[in-house]
């Protein structure tokens, strides 16, 4: 019965009806999940491919355009130097010879050496030499004969000559049946005067001159183009496998083939362009700056997404296998989540089931070898007075308010011998005892253990067995006896009490109803006797309208509980004579010194001893009111409970003959008959040590009068009082007695 998620096996469910089954809800949810799971996946593996894909073609554009920069660099600087070796030829030994002494034998030189420079130099297609009038004189070769020299480079008028080299815009020409892009340069050989022998001419291989510079610091898998500012190809024509919209043959237009690039490229000196198809890189370059015009180039490149494609295929194929395992694993964890619902809502069929088939008249708990409970019935559910949702899963040790101790002795127990029976008090409204019984019980199954609690609910036994010892006590006694509670009210009399105040029966009456008023009005201070000395005693006289006719002696015992209070009290009443008269203002009496009565009861009291009695009494009047302390109506609480305090400790040791009584709040008297003026002062000095003792005795004052006769009771506090004042006046003491003469009462000694 231990706690868990799901049900282990279909062998723990009570039919086989119970099981996990998929219905069509179900199925619809769970194929509804599984395709937006799919899309989902779908979707974010297909970004992050794609995302994967133009990083790399950010990175792949990213060298490219490094390279691009590369080869427009060396370009550049072979350009200059090629400018630099046609200066070198203008000024050539044979060359000048020639110049010098023209000769059939001395130009054949000339051609022989250039010849050589030819075979020998890739890029250098040819030499021409030209006359000051820009007449072709010979030439290495018959491919550029229709060359003519542009006028603004003749003459007198030109721009340019002495070291300068002019190098002319790229142009194609037929060579061996192909045609070759290429371009001149001019330089001027001119005599001393600056007068013009003839003119220079270099004929260079564009394509050579690329190929030169390409296969160290480019990519040969990629194609490299080189186009004029018209858009027209000068170099990377026949690239294989080219695309559609790229122009492939020498001489053709960008512009046309592909518009839109070019736009952007015409708008720009570089970038990037992305194409469905491929990715581009651009780069304007210059190869030559000279007095008459500049010499602009792009380079291109491009490559193809295919193969960008191929190239991120293995990371392509990783990402599609993650994302199918991720959606794997997310398809199974939804079929168990669905699974663990099915099989819960199983667990709680199979739940409802069992507690249906063990709720009957007897109350059951299971509960795991934790302690915690597992299931209950309705019985047990009445019986801890808890409903059943909140016993679930709840401590049977604070269900049932274990101890530790008697815990620790029930587990011990059901280790050892598999069962413990016994009693156990639940602490409720109706105080609810159980008889339990508890075994250890192993499943066939799953081989949890777990508790089988049954119970019986014995609470009337149990009241039964309280009221056999409470008529025990009544048996005790062989007089009429009653049993009341600490208000007075009745709870189980005997047989000769029922009789003596003819109750026939009747038990719902309080004692002091019984008994008179008056014991009503003493009720509180007879109740603190009580809870000090353990009873109280007097006699108690018929009145008016009593269902006794005899004197009755009274005695009432108290049972005190565990904090103290009174429990119970049982009075006991014997029919006897009166040992005084009878009087009409009271039907009460016995041992008054054991009770506090009001001034008026002190003043009957007195008024019914004898004159001889009064002549050898002694009156003390006791203030206990601290000026300074209780000074205001807010502290009157706390000036009653210190009364109450003193009182009690005055009632504990108050001889049997002395009577006290409240004057008024804060002062109390105490009537002392047979006692003369040396016996009160010492009976007043005892009483300050003994308040002292228990931290009461600050601020109280005593004074002491004593009886001349005739003098009535209010008299006699007055003369008190006069002695209370004198007390207070004093600094050293607080006790102060007034000795009074009949010719002067007022006199102190």
């Amino acid at each position: 019965m231990a706690k868990r998620n799901s049900v282990s096996s279909p062998n723990s469910l009570l039919i086989s009806s119970q099981a996990a089954r998929w219905s069509q809800q179900h199925v619809l949810s769970l194929l509804s999940q599984i395709l937006i799971l799919l899309i989902t996946v779908f979707i974010v593996t297909h970004m992050v491919v794609s995302l994967g894909e133009r990083r790399l073609q950010e990175d792949w554009a990213d060298q490219r355009y490094s390279e691009l920069q590369t080869v427009a660099s060396l370009a550049s600087d072979k350009a200059a130097f090629l400018q630099f070796r046609t200066q070198t030829f203008a000024k050539a030994e044979l060359l000048r010879q020639y110049l010098e002494q023209p000769s059939q034998v001395q130009q054949q030189k000339v051609i022989e050496s250039w010849t050589s420079l030819t075979q020998n130099i890739p890029e250098l297609l040819g030499l021409s030499l030209f006359d000051p009038q820009g007449k072709l004189r010979f030439s290495t070769t018959d491919s550029f004969d229709n060359i003519h020299i542009p006028a603004t480079l003749l003459g007198s008028g030109r721009n340019m000559g002495g070291s300068d080299i002019y190098t002319s815009p790229m142009s194609f020409t037929p060579i061996n049946g192909l045609l070759e892009p290429y371009f001149y340069q001019l330089s001027w050989i001119e005599n001393p005067d600056q007068s013009i022998k003839g003119y220079l001419v270099t004929y260079n291989s564009i394509t050579k001159l690329l190929e030169t510079i390409k296969p160290a610091f480019f990519n040969q898998n990629s194609p490299l183009l080189l186009l004029d500012t018209q858009g027209f190809l000068f170099a990377g024509a026949n690239q294989p496998e080219p695309l559609s919209n790229m122009p492939d043959n020498l001489g053709s237009s960008l512009k046309q083939t592909f518009p839109d690039l070019w736009k952007v490229m015409a708008m720009n000196n570089y970038g990037q362009f992305y194409s469905d198809e491929a990715t581009f890189v651009y780069l304007k370059v210059e190869l030559t700056s000279q007095y008459e015009t500049k010499r602009e180039y792009f380079l291109l490149s491009y490559i193809r997404h295919d193969d960008i494609a191929s190239r991120y295929l293995e990371w392509r194929l990783v990402i599609l296998i993650a994302g199918a395992l991720i959606a794997l694993l997310a398809c199974g964890l939804i079929i168990l989540r669905h699974l663990f619902v099915l099989e819960r809502r199983a667990k709680h069929n199979s739940l409802q089931l069992s507690h249906g088939l063990f709720n009957s008249e007897i109350s059951c708990l299971i509960v795991n070898d934790n302690g915690r409970i597992g299931s209950a019935n309705l019985k047990a559910s009445k019986a801890l007075a808890l409903p059943i949702d909140t016993l679930v899963d709840r401590s049977i040790q604070r269900v049932l308010n274990l101890d530790d101790e008697l815990f620790k002795r029930i587990k011990e127990a059901l280790a050892h011998h598999q069962q413990w029976r016994g009693e156990i008090n639940i602490d409720s409204e109706n105080n609810t005892t159980l008889q339990a019984h508890i075994r250890s019980e192993l499943s066939p199954y799953t081989k949890e253990c777990y508790w089988l609690i049954t119970f019986e609910d014995i609470t009337v036994l149990y009241e039964s067995q309280r009221q056999a010892y409470l008529f025990q006590l009544l048996s005790e006694s062989a007089v009429a006896t009653a049993l009341t509670d600490a208000n007075g009210k009745l709870i189980k009399c005997n047989s000769k009490f029922d009789h003596l105040m003819l109750l026939n029966g009747e038990t719902n009456i309080a004692i002091t109803e019984l008994l008179g008023s008056e014991l009503n009005e003493q009720w509180h201070n007879i109740c603190s006797q009580i809870s000090v000395q353990g009873e109280w005693s007097a006699q108690i006289m018929p009145f008016t309208q009593s269902r006794y006719s005899q004197c009755l002696k009274t005695t009432l015992s108290g049972q005190l509980a565990y904090d103290g209070d009174i429990e119970y009290l049982i009075c006991t009443f014997e029919e006897t004579q009166p040992i005084v008269a009878p009087h009409k203002h009271s039907n009460v009496f016995g041992h008054r010194s054991a009770i506090v009565l009001r001034i008026n009861e002190l003043e009957n009291h007195f008024n019914h001893l004898s004159e001889q009695t009064k002549i050898q009494s002694s009156l003390l009047v006791m203030d206990i009111n601290p000026e300074g302390i209780f000074s205001h109506m807010g502290n009157v609480s706390q000036l009653e409970k210190r009364q109450k305090d003193i009182e009690l400790q005055l009632l504990i040791e108050l001889p049997q003959n002395y009577q006290i009584s409240q004057w008024q709040l804060g002062k109390l008297v105490i009537l002392l008959p047979d006692t003369d003026a040396n016996r009160a002062h010492q009976y007043a000095t005892n009483v300050m040590s003994r308040l002292d003792e228990h931290h009461l005795s600050e601020g109280i004052n005593i004074g002491i009068a004593g009886y001349v006769s005739p003098q009535s009771l209010e008299q006699y506090l007055a003369n008190a009082e006069i002695a209370l004042k004198r007390a207070k006046q004093s600094v050293d003491q607080n006790i102060c007695q007034a000795f009074t003469r009949t010719t002067h009462t007022d006199h102190l000694n």
